[in-house]
């Protein structure tokens, strides 16, 4: 871990935090890991962890400390562990999803259970470096054997998330707090009191027409695209 930190005599401790923001350059690769992330992620964020921010983040805050401990082996060193944590998203998400039937470039078909194993197999295919593959496997299942097989298989459930962690998004949630208006609700909208001597009535019907004619651009009739209302027989 000490190569990490320490650049040119200088500790810089930022190192064990931003080396997981780095994804690789600008190319395919690169665009395909933000995919992954964006949809297995996500996929994972609102479904087992769905009402559990907190136990997502500290499944990501588990990974990356574990990648860390691994990194201080020398063998198994490496400057940059983003591939890793994208790696271990994919693990967790084939274990949390099993049966799930996924198609690779539309012409491989195959479970969500040997999603990691295909890409694996992938990077070895295009000669992609398998050292942060197999990191991310390895922590993928360090947290899944910890937090799910080991409870199943009668043992005692004690990797729990950290008490700060909950305290932390419960602080969030009460910083950002406030009070919020619809754009085109009336909480925000001036209401002009009627003319002297005009009925209520009156005043009433001609906002109302006022407003039928505001919209009237926008006005008709929506389909569903999954429906056969519009289909032909």
């Amino acid at each position: 871990m000490i190569f990490l930190v320490l650049t040119d005599g200088f500790l810089q401790i930022w190192r064990l935090i931003t080396n997981f923001f780095f994804l690789g350059p600008f190319s395919f690769p690169f665009a395909f890991r933000l995919i992954i992330i964006a949809k297995y992620g996500v996929s994972l964020e609102r479904g087992p962890f769905d009402q559990r921010t907190a136990d997502f983040v500290w499944m990501l805050f588990f990974g990356a400390l574990s990648l860390l401990g691994m990194a201080a082996v020398p063998v198994l060193w490496s400057p940059f562990m983003g591939v890793s944590l994208v790696f271990m998203i994919v693990y967790i998400w084939g274990r949390e999803f099993p049966n799930a039937r996924i198609s690779i470039y539309g012409l491989v078909s195959l479970k969500g259970f040997y999603l990691p194993w295909a890409m694996l197999a992938l990077d070895l295919i295009f000669g992609n470096p398998l050292k942060p593959d197999i990191l991310g496997i390895v922590a993928g299942h360090i947290y899944y054997f910890l937090t799910v097989l080991h409870p199943l298989a009668g043992g005692k459930y004690v990797f729990k998330t950290p008490r700060f962690v909950y305290l932390l998004f419960l602080f969030g949630r009460v910083a950002f707090r406030g009070r919020s208006y619809r754009l085109s609700g009336g909480g925000g909208r001036r209401q002009t009191p009627p003319a002297t001597g005009g009925s209520p009535a009156a005043t009433t019907g001609e906002q109302q027409q006022g407003n039928a004619a505001e919209g009237i651009a926008f006005r008709g009739r929506s389909y569903r695209l999954d429906t056969h209302t519009n289909a032909s027989t």
